[in-house]
């Protein structure tokens, strides 16, 4: 059975501190996990895994003649540190 076309894909990126890489994956795209220590980077590596990941689970929308998919990435990064707090 196929899946239910999709309109657009939303990726979530999250910052893996220990491996010091941004770490990409999708729940509209099965098999799409991708990571790499520059963000932008990253970014363009995922843009180039959708389709391929698309076509390989059998996914390819219906665009009605447009030739882009949607694609949304929201990052999110959990920063520590420490501030100097004067006495």
């Amino acid at each position: 059975m196929k899946p239910e076309p999709i309109l657009s894909v939303q990726v979530a990126v999250e910052w893996d501190d220990e491996a010091g890489v941004w770490v990409a994956t999708s729940d509209d795209v099965p098999g799409l996990t991708a990571e790499h220590a520059d963000f932008r980077a990253l970014q363009g590596i995922v843009l180039e895994l959708i389709p391929v990941l698309l076509v390989e689970n059998d996914m390819l929308p219906d665009l009605h003649g447009q030739q882009q998919l949607p694609v949304h990435i929201a990052a999110s990064a959990l920063a520590k540190g420490k501030a100097l707090v004067a006495a």
